[in-house]
């Protein structure tokens, strides 16, 4: 063991005791392997020293390659899965976009399946697809909005049975695209009046390939169609409101204008989540369900004293204090400075660096 200055620590090297900040919160636990943003948030803490690992030839290489492979693996079964769905879903939409057979259902469930049961590994505001390329934009937002429109179907309180007809629905309510021009999908600029029209009929398509299809639900099949419905009557292609709508894609709506905005699309470059859930706060007033957006803003955004974010003027500070009345903007303490994002409405939460 041997005490180390954060401006001589190196990425790579091993704390070996807990890292704590000067309120008593753990920074890192020992057996943390440093990488390069990690030093980032040591001078960011103005930590001082920490103590590392003395490295003794190979031995220590092994235990540092161990380590690394064993926090690795923490991770590996949902990234498995979800590799696995990601090419699924490509054959799915091409199959869909040739004319060939429906949907095959029992593989897409028993994939999705296995992936929800390491749903443990996924969080909403901060997961980021592997290798993430624009042109399979479609088949990451259509996973990523299956797995948030389980759980916000789990935190509104849908019976167990929903649960996966509702993750169903999330994943398949884009299929109507596989049929839209490709050059509109990807086309960098934005719509024509003309184009925009193309692309609404995706909802139609995508409610006829799913409709004869027996071994789904109704609501997956009206989520398909009404996905883009709003309370008010102002949505598409119906134009219907309220009751009307199904409650499945109510959900989706939701899950599926968050990801849409916090992920790199062809015409626009991805926003900071925490802004998309002030902007679905305050401007989904009357289009969507009111209690479903309360429902996911306060269950994605339970922060808790001690969690590291960056600001969106690069600063990194440690939450310490939670205002309910505003979920997205709580206190941060940067460097002993207390920043109330409630009052300092210049800045926002960036990212979540560490929970």
């Amino acid at each position: 063991m041997v005490t180390v200055p954060v401006s001589q620590l190196k990425p790579g090297e091993r704390i070996i005791e807990n890292v704590i900040t000067k309120f008593n919160n753990v920074l890192f636990m020992k057996g943390k392997i440093v990488s390069e943003r990690d030093l980032d948030i040591l001078r960011a803490f103005l930590i001082p020293s920490v103590q590392i690992e003395v490295k003794n030839g190979e031995a220590d290489s092994a235990v540092q390659e161990a380590t690394s492979e064993e926090q690795a693996d923490n991770v590996l079964p949902f990234h498995e899965h979800y590799h696995t769905m990601l090419h699924l879903l490509r054959r799915v939409f091409n199959t869909s976009a040739s004319g060939g057979y429906s949907p095959p259902i029992l593989e897409i469930r028993t994939t999705l399946e296995a992936l929800i049961n390491n749903i443990d590994q996924y969080d909403v505001l901060t997961f980021n697809p592997r290798h993430f390329q624009l042109r399979d934009f479609i088949y990451h937002n259509s996973i990523m909005v299956s797995l948030t429109s389980y759980l916000l179907a789990k935190w509104h309180g849908l019976s167990s049975k929903e649960l996966m007809q509702v993750a169903l629905a999330g994943l398949l309510h884009d299929i109507g695209n596989a049929k839209v021009d490709p050059a509109i999908l990807h086309k960098p600029t934005k719509l024509t009046a003309e184009e925009a029209e193309d692309m609404k009929r995706h909802t139609i398509i995508g409610y006829n390939i799913l409709r004869p299809v027996p071994a789904i639900n109704e609501g997956v099949k009206l989520c398909a169609l009404q996905h883009h419905e709003r309370e008010d009557g102002s949505g598409y292609p119906l134009g219907i409101q309220g009751d009307k709508i199904h409650l499945y894609s109510k959900i989706v709506a939701v899950t599926d204008m968050f990801h849409a905005m916090t992920t790199d699309r062809f015409h626009k470059k991805a926003v900071s989540p925490y802004l998309v859930l002030e902007q679905l706060q305050n401007e989904s007033f009357g289009k969507m369900q009111p209690a479903i957006i309360q429902t996911f803003i306060s269950k994605v955004t339970a922060f808790h004293n001690g969690m590291l974010v960056r600001l969106s003027d690069n600063r990194v500070g440690e939450i310490v204090f939670s205002d309910h009345a505003h979920p997205t903007r709580p206190w941060v303490n940067v460097n002993g400075k207390i920043i109330n994002l409630t009052v300092e409405r210049h800045l926002h939460i960036q990212e979540v660096i560490q929970k």
